[in-house]
């Protein structure tokens, strides 16, 4: 027994070095780990600098950040204006549990605590804290949660968030270092994503402007060059909806000539007062305005915002620079959807600068061409004056001196009808030089300034102002004949709804639609036809769609209503415009 006693403190060394062996191993198990896990990291920060798209790059941080601290769900909200989310891009998700949520986050609970706070959350449990606020409905669940702060220089760019460690243990200090390092190197490649979307974006602008400069001084019609401008606004600002409005002549209204993109058809043609819009007050500083929420925004016309009561989002800006500002752009999103960057809206508002100085310099050079052309014109009448006129009146004065001379009389009858048609031949040119020398007679007046004085007129007998929509197509009828009958026909139309509609609103919408036609509509909300009584008015408004090929069209806005009002659509073809269609066959 005292030798088994003797004998015990033998085994305690091993004992001691097997304990310690243990130790050594798990630490060196640990250096492995940590050591692998900065490998990974050194990867990952290589792996997300090595692109430039700005939206693959965020998803690779958020792959990369779950890979890296072993998560099962990873996620990098995107700060917006307003300190919201503006983009969620989550993964570990499958397509069916994404399709399941009810809605994204939104920045409340947590999410909301690190937007306002932007500090490294570590939790073992996300329903332990006071700031959760749970989930939406179709969320999976999820316990353990680390997030971080993702800085792209002084600013807060969005946030990491990484739930469920695989394992169900928690994420540890180690996980946490991880992320904040992974973070700040997400904010270098972020930063330098952004400065590439940025120059890639300029460069389309640049491009853009470029092509339409190209297209108006190559002779391209200035109409279908605006309606590109608009086109490519809408498209390269990632607007839902793109208006350009240009003043009238006295700069009093203006008339929304194209517009593109969703609801486009609701605002064309919608004439705006100059005084009392944003269009308006645009035009008239020069200055680009922002509308947070453009359909609630009191600044803008009431017609504006009926006719655009989809877009929240908005920026307005003149198109051309000062002293030659030729319309004002508008650029608009839908409700929901995120403000115009201030980038992207100085691409824009350059971009419709430079679009107005093309336009001036196109301008300038028809002007310099008409010009020649014209000096062309009295170059080649003053030469047929001086020389040819006067060389035949020379040769017919000649003539008529050898009439004395001539003994035979059917040689004396034939030089008499020479002389009388060289006598014709300097009427024809003397006309001709007349045509040469009367400049512009052949230019058409644009009818809108017209139709809008004609409506102003009828105001004070209406008792109030009627809404005025003018399509585009109007400008090809200029002021020829079928053009004065539409004035007529809408005077007449907005009489009889002053003397026997009662009514205290109309509506007027003046268009050559695609089918060729010319269409004046005007609608009212009063007590609608009268069952018997005098129509010679309207008689005269059918013999003269007759007279144009077309027809007259009467009936209630809103058949069986107490007042079903009246709507009367006048409709003939444009065709060759000014012509009716008995001269026309």
């Amino acid at each position: 027994m005292e030798s088994d006693a003797g004998s015990l403190p033998d085994f305690l060394p091993q004992l001691r070095l097997d304990e310690l062996l243990s130790e050594l191993q798990s630490r060196l198990q640990a250096v492995l780990a940590a050591r692998d896990q900065m490998r990974g990291l050194l990867e990952a920060v290589i792996a997300i600098s090595s692109g430039l798209d700005l939206e693959t790059t965020l998803r690779r941080i958020v792959e990369t950040a779950v890979q890296l601290v072993d998560a099962t769900y990873g996620a990098l909200g995107v700060i917006g204006d307003g300190k919201r989310l503006a983009q969620f891009i989550p993964v570990g998700l499958t397509e069916e549990e994404i399709g399941a949520i009810d809605h994204w986050p939104e920045g409340h609970g947590l999410l909301g605590l690190l937007i306002k706070d932007p500090q490294p959350l570590r939790l073992s449990a996300i329903s332990s804290h006071a700031e959760s606020s749970g989930f939406p409905q179709g969320h999976p669940a999820m316990k353990s949660f680390l997030g971080v702060p993702v800085r792209v220089r002084d600013e807060v760019f969005g946030n990491l968030y990484l739930t469920n460690k695989r394992g169900g243990g928690e994420f540890t200090e180690d996980d946490e270092a991880v992320l904040l390092a992974l973070g700040a190197a997400a904010g270098v490649a972020v930063e330098n994503a952004r400065l590439y979307e940025a120059a890639r974006r300029s460069q389309r602008w640049i491009q853009a402007s470029a092509e339409i400069t190209t297209a108006l001084l190559s002779g391209t019609e200035p109409g279908d060059v605006l309606a590109r401008i608009t086109n490519q606004a809408r498209d390269l600002s990632d607007a839902d909806i793109a208006v350009l409005a240009l003043p009238d002549e006295d700069g009093q209204r203006l008339t929304v000539a194209y517009a593109d993109g969703d609801g486009a058809g609701a605002v064309s043609g919608l004439v705006l007062p100059a005084g009392r819009s944003l269009s308006g007050q645009v035009l008239a500083s020069g200055e680009s305005v922002t509308s947070a929420d453009f359909a609630a925004d009191e600044r803008a016309s009431t017609a504006a915002r009926s006719a655009m009561s989809q877009v929240g989002p908005a920026v307005l800006f003149p198109l051309g620079g000062p002293g030659s500002r030729r319309g004002v752009f508008t650029i608009g999103r839908r409700h929901g959807r995120e403000p115009f960057p201030e980038a992207e809206a100085g691409f824009a508002s350059s971009f419709a600068a430079q679009a107005g100085v093309a336009l001036e310099l196109a301008a300038s050079r028809a002007e310099a061409e008409r010009l020649s052309v014209y000096q062309d014109r009295d170059r080649i009448a003053r030469d047929l004056h001086d020389l040819v006129i006067q060389r035949l009146y020379a040769t017919g004065m000649a003539l008529q001196g050898t009439m004395p001379m001539i003994g035979r009389p059917e040689v004396a009858d034939r030089v008499t009808r020479a002389v009388d048609a060289m006598d014709e031949t300097i009427k024809e040119i003397r006309g001709a030089i007349f045509a040469l020398q009367a400049r512009d007679q052949d230019v058409r007046r644009d009818p809108h300034g017209d139709i809008v004085r004609l409506v102003d007129e009828m105001t004070a007998m209406l008792g109030f102002a009627p809404s005025l929509r003018l399509g585009a197509g109007l400008r090809r009828l200029g002021s020829g004949e079928l053009a004065e009958q539409a004035l007529v026909v809408l005077r007449e139309a907005l009489s009889n709804v002053a003397r026997h509609a009662d009514a205290s609103s109309a509506d007027v919408t003046m268009d050559v639609d695609k089918d060729g036609f010319l269409r004046v509509v005007v609608t009212d909300n009063g007590r609608g036809l009268p069952k018997d009584g005098r129509r010679s008015g309207l008689r005269n408004l059918t013999e003269r769609a007759a007279e144009f090929g077309g027809d007259l069209r009467l009936g209630p806005v809103e058949p069986g209503a107490s007042r079903p009002g009246t709507r009367l659509e006048w409709r003939v073809p444009a065709g060759r415009a000014g012509q009716p269609a008995a001269a026309q066959e």
